[in-house]
Order: C-alpha cells, then sequence, then structure tokens
C-alpha cells in the first residue's frame, strides 16, 4: 500500500453521463442507476483525480482555488465519499483516522474555518425509464395503453394519486 502522500487516486469515467455546474457537478452512474451530487469541494477533488496527482498537491490546488486553506484530510474525507459511491476507478486507501468520519467529527477534528471545505456527495437511485412512467390521471378511463397503470386500476378508471 502507498502511503498517504503517494496515493494518486483516479477518478472513474467509465459509465458515468457528468454535468459540471457553476457550484457542483451532477453525475449520473450508468452501471447503478445513481445520481450523485458533489458540492464545490468534493467536485474539485473529483476533478483533480487523475491518478498522477498526489492528495497532497490536491490539497495544495484546492487551497488556491478556494483562497483558503484546506487540509489534506479535507481531500481523504472526499476521496472516501466518491470510494463509497463507486466514483473513484481503483480502491483507494483511505486513513483509518478519515474514514466513515461524518461532518462533525471533521468539523471538530479540523476547527470550524474547515466547515466551508467539507466536501459532501449526496445520491439517489435513479428509476429505471419505465418506472420513471407516468400514469393516466385519477378518473381516465384505463386501457392496454402504455400510460395506463394496471395495478392503480379498478372499474376500468385510474385511481392513480
Amino acid at each position: 500500500m502507498k502511503s498517504n502522500h503517494q496515493t494518486k487516486p483516479r477518478a472513474r469515467k467509465q459509465g458515468l453521463v457528468v454535468q459540471a455546474l457553476p457550484d457542483e457537478t451532477l453525475v449520473y452512474d450508468l452501471d447503478r442507476d445513481r445520481a450523485h451530487c458533489l458540492n464545490q469541494t468534493a467536485s474539485l477533488v473529483w476533478g483533480r483525480c487523475d491518478g498522477r496527482t498526489t492528495t497532497k498537491e490536491i490539497a495544495h490546488a484546492l487551497t488556491k482555488s478556494m483562497k483558503q486553506p484546506v487540509n489534506e484530510q479535507i481531500v481523504w474525507l472526499a476521496l472516501d465519499q466518491l470510494d463509497r459511491n463507486h466514483l473513484l476507478s481503483e480502491e483507494s486507501f483511505i486513513p483509518k483516522t478519515v474514514a466513515g468520519m461524518n461532518r462533525r467529527e471533521v468539523v471538530r477534528a479540523l476547527g470550524l474555518t474547515a466547515a466551508i471545505a467539507i466536501p459532501a456527495v449526496v445520491s439517489i437511485v435513479a428509476p429505471l425509464p419505465a418506472q420513471a412512467a407516468t400514469c393516466l390521471g385519477q378518473g381516465q378511463p384505463c386501457s392496454s395503453s402504455p400510460q395506463c397503470c394496471s395495478n392503480l386500476c379498478s372499474g376500468g378508471f385510474c385511481n392513480s394519486p
């Protein structure tokens, strides 16, 4: 295993649809049908995971980008979240002092100034296209139409809410 300062994480690129926004990045995982929203810090870390940049170098780049000091533990916290959400191509070595830490523990460990830079990856399970199809409105006659949800039909009429 590599030491912390030599770890060079690589972001997963295959099977993802990525939309960069000004303060966050939206990532849809085609393999797992999950959507992820990376806040600015997590997005900046993930964007620098090129397999050539060390965690220490990523922290230095974040300090410049965010115009405030960013501790390397913040990078490790982001990597832990990215790894748990399958957004890194290879399993990264996450130090035991960071793995599984929650935001409150990080703020306590690094101080309140770190609260602004705490990375966040928020994920949801995305419905499959067939599950996302809308039913007919309540009271509409049910038919064999693909818009009709047969489990919501009774007496020939749609009972959808």
